[in-house]
């Protein structure tokens, strides 16, 4: 059975294992692909540079993206995720440390489904992925991405 995939966009190595170990204690079993800048979730997402060879017609059910990354920022990627046809409605959940109220009002302006900061302990950041999870994953109907069919 194929698994529906998360994209994980964090260039913080710590943020990127703290957040696989909470999805894994939360039981979410979706596979997780992880980018580690902007550019890397861009050409996933669009099947170009190195995600040449993916089918770009297949999405994740969700983005989990930071905003402060190398090369393209999260608000930058989120900007480029909403002018693209077939990324358009595609459920993206900022998850930053960023406390910034300007990112927090971009984020949404530019089309973000959900705003969530990192909580900084584990055990009320691994709580926070758990609703997470279990509202994206569970709760909420998604939209009618290619490739993700009933």
């Amino acid at each position: 059975m194929d698994k529906k995939v998360i994209l994980l966009v964090e260039d913080d190595p710590d943020d990127e294992a703290l957040t696989l170990r909470a999805l894994k204690t939360n039981n979410v079993r979706n596979k997780v692909v992880v980018a580690q800048d902007g550019v890397e979730a861009l050409d996933y997402l669009l099947g170009t540079g190195k995600h040449a060879d993916r089918d770009p017609e297949e999405m994740p059910v969700l983005v989990l993206l930071d905003l402060n990354l190398p090369k393209v920022d999260g608000l930058e990627v989120l900007r480029r995720l909403r002018a693209e046809e077939r990324t358009s409605i595609l459920p993206v959940v900022i998850l930053t440390s960023s406390e910034e109220e300007q990112d927090l009002i971009k984020g949404y302006k530019l089309g973000a489904n959900s705003y969530i900061r990192k909580p900084v302990n584990f055990i009320r950041f691994a709580e926070a992925i758990k609703q997470l999870g279990l509202y994206w994953l569970v709760l909420n109907e998604p939209p009618p991405l290619l490739g993700n069919k009933r």
